[in-house]
């Protein structure tokens, strides 16, 4: 039988542009799975979408199923009559299509079941069907007088099977949509029908009929024009991978204009004009690489005309103008604002809740500058300009511009900081301190914004933690993986050295007597209100006073304990984050495990440089030897102590040695020592993590020659205690016993 070829196209109306791609790709699982499933395979498939139709072409696939025979077992030949029964009708069989075979069990009756093959026309019907009835768009909608949901209203199905005969209609029929062999081209430019025979006929007469099928193509077709328009005027079309991609799920027949912006706004900040023609009219923006000013946009029209787009063109810009008319106000307006000094914006984040339990922006900015002045030293900031910038970081948010635009928040108040007159380090603290916002994020470099951004998600951190909104399983509504991941990237990236234990422990401490109070002031004003609106008779006023002296002797002061135990948490949690930080980079856990293990592990580049350091050296042979040698030693001398009751931690003595070997281990321990001590208060991990990896020859040879537990006390003392020193020196380095393997 000739192998044919599967082409389905479901027209509609206009599916929206950031739905396209995704609905191919469902398209292409949905009734690939379900052929298969049924018995059909294939041997290639490909989706492809428009705004007004899902493709999907199938290569080789079986012109039919095959038929299958299936062998089942079934109960025992003496079994109750209702049991067989049950059996036969499971398998859809009588009692003569059994078979009785001799088991060690005894007799059993199985069951041949043959499923005969179909024809893949009446397949494909099938599987289409179920899959247009069951499709998973976000929203979808009903039409007209039928059942079927859709996205929009669907037209038309085409679905035909083709070979070397010819093409052959999928016979189907949904809610009153009968399956053809036509589809229509561009809506204005060729309407009508089209009779199509293949794929490759398809795709040659959709072009012809102004529609090309292939998102890609018409996003390299926008890019390759609106590039040339650029280049011809000396300018360069801003790069967006994402509108490129939105604006070629919205044409057909994608024709590239170029227009120009009014002279009145390109005095506006290049990111608001980029923004407002992103957001409002899907334009590209076209930058003078010169002045770094937005001077041109580009649109896409779906459509040629016969004034090549001057009419519509003419139409965009008039829009665009009424559109950037709002953001000169707006800028304008913000301006003034910030050149009176900020103060009424500072005012209104007293009224923007934070959080109902955490307060307002208001009181997020004042922890914040708080915390960033304590982090400044530490980062190679000046304290008064990072608690200055983390005051000011976060008021653009009360400014118009913002409240338009809010993805524009940081960048604004970077334009309006610097509008003020203050310093750029300044300045910038406030665009910078969100970020990073994602793993691929730049982070933060300068001095000043580090210590902001630090602040922010240490604040972040803390606060989530004292009210115990902490990420749970898959759910982490306030982002603080991504805060944790911040505040690693940002460390570990600029090589910054920081004791994260005692910000913390501050914050925390400092929240939760902050909401102690916040609780009982809250309680008092109800109680008072309470009582006002009663009038104040006797039993208020006595409830009211007794409530009163009881809140008085409640005790505010978060204890040591408390504050420990939360701040063990944070970090625990931060630790959990740095491992699918480094694991992502090829360090192993338990790695990390034996390097948290060890002393101020709250300084997470010293972290990361151990565990890197140590990572390689396990990486050799002599390292990944080496722990084989030290886990011998530590598991003699821990079974010893456990027997002898006592600590062997000193007092091994080179003059007790009595093989070469042994001598040896001594010369080598001494030499490690020497090099390992100086090497870690250095943090020069990498010459520590070597020179305990040369201990493995001296260690191995130890083994081989030297039996430990001697008959002779003394010289038996004396080798634990040389064991001890081996374990000392490589705990030195990191906790080898977490090591696995």
């Amino acid at each position: 039988m000739p192998v044919p070829d599967l082409l389905i196209e479901l027209f509609s109306e206009e599916i929206p542009a950031r739905m396209q791609t995704r609905a191919a790709g469902d398209l292409k699982k949905l009734v690939t799975d379900g052929l298969v499933e049924a018995g059909l395979t294939y041997a290639s498939a490909a989706a492809f979408s428009t705004p007004r139709r899902l493709t999907l072409t199938i290569e080789g696939a079986l012109a039919a199923s095959p038929t299958t025979v299936e062998e089942r077992k079934g109960p025992k030949a003496d079994a109750p009559e209702k049991a067989i029964e049950g059996f036969l009708r499971g398998a859809g069989l009588t009692r003569d299509d059994l078979e009785e075979r001799d088991t060690p069990k005894g007799k059993i009756l199985f069951a041949k079941i043959t499923k005969p093959g179909r024809p893949a026309a009446e397949i494909v019907a099938e599987v289409l069907e179920q899959t247009i009835r069951n499709f998973p768009w976000p929203r979808s909608m009903r039409w007209g007088r039928g059942t079927l949901k859709w996205v929009r209203p669907l037209h038309s199905i085409l679905c035909i099977l083709v070979t070397e005969e010819g093409a052959e209609v999928v016979p189907m029929d949904i809610d009153g949509i009968a399956a053809g062999n036509t589809t229509q081209g561009h809506r204005f430019m060729s309407p009508g029908a089209i009779t199509v025979r293949n794929f490759d006929d398809y795709t040659t007469k959709l072009q012809r009929a102004h529609v090309v099928l292939d998102a890609s193509e018409r996003a390299d077709a926008i890019w390759h024009d609106a590039t040339n328009q650029a280049f011809a005027q000396g300018l360069e079309v801003v790069e967006d991978a994402g509108l490129l991609a939105e604006v070629a799920g919205l044409v057909e027949w994608p024709v590239v204009l170029m227009g120009k912006i009014d002279d009145d706004f390109l005095g506006l900040p290049p990111e608001v004009l980029q923004t407002s023609m992103k957001e409002h009219q899907k334009f590209f923006s076209v930058r003078n690489p010169k002045s770094g000013r937005i001077e041109r946009f580009i649109t896409v029209a779906n459509r040629e005309t016969a004034d090549n787009g001057a009419t519509i063109l003419a139409g965009n810009q008039k829009v665009l103008s009424a559109r950037l008319a709002d953001a000169k106000f707006f800028w304008e307006n913000d301006l003034r604002t910030a050149n009176a000094g900020m103060a009424a914006w500072l005012d209104a984040l007293k009224n923007v809740t934070f959080h109902n339990k955490l307060g307002t922006q208001a009181d997020l900015v004042d922890r914040m500058a708080t915390l960033a002045r304590e982090i400044a030293p530490a980062v190679g900031a000046d304290p008064d300009q990072a608690e200055r910038a983390a005051r000011l970081a976060k008021a653009d948010l009360a400014s118009e511009m913002v409240y338009e635009f809010p993805e524009l928040q940081g960048l604004m108040g970077r334009y309006y900081i610097e509008a003020m007159g203050e310093d750029k380090a300044i300045a910038a603290a406030a665009q910078d301190h969100y970020a990073p916002l994602g793993p691929s994020d730049d982070v933060p470099t300068a001095p000043v914004s580090v210590a902001v951004a630090l602040a922010e998600k240490i604040d972040k951190l803390t606060g989530f933690w004292a009210i115990d909104e902490k990420p749970t399983g898959s759910k982490d509504p306030f982002a603080l993986r991504r805060a944790a991941l911040g505040v690693i990237r940002i460390l570990v990236e600029n090589d910054l050295s920081v004791n994260l234990v005692s910000p913390i422990a501050y914050n925390l401490a400092f929240l939760l007597n902050t909401l102690r109070h916040s609780e009982v002031l809250g309680q008092a004003t109800k109680i008072a209100k309470f009582a006002q609106g009663t009038g104040e008779p006797i039993w208020a006023q006595s409830f009211l006073k007794s409530i009163i002296g009881s809140l008085a002797e409640t005790n505010f002061d978060a204890n040591v304990d408390e504050v420990a135990a939360l701040d063990y948490d944070l970090l625990a949690f931060i630790h959990d984050r740095l491992k699918v930080y480094l694991r992502d980079q090829g360090i192993r856990h338990d790695i990390i495990d034996a390097c948290i293990a060890m002393p101020n592990n709250d300084d997470l580049n010293l972290l990361v440089k151990r565990a890197r350091a140590l990572s390689d050296t396990l990486k050799t042979d002599d390292g990944e030897n080496l722990i084989q040698g030290f886990k011998r030693a530590n598991n003699i001398l821990t079974q010893a102590e456990q027997a002898d009751g006592v600590e062997y931690s000193f007092g091994a003595d080179p003059k007790f040695a009595e093989t070469d070997e042994e001598r040896a281990l001594f010369t080598a321990l001494d030499k490690a020592e020497a090099q390992i001590t100086p090497a870690m208060q250095a943090q020069d991990f990498t010459t520590a993590m070597s020179a305990m990896a040369g201990l493995r020859a001296p260690i191995d040879a130890f083994f081989t020659a030297v039996q430990v537990n001697s008959d002779n006390g003394a010289v038996r003392r004396n080798r634990l205690n040389l064991l001890s020193r081996i374990r000392q020196i490589c705990l030195a380095v990191a906790d080898l016993t977490r090591i696995e393997g």
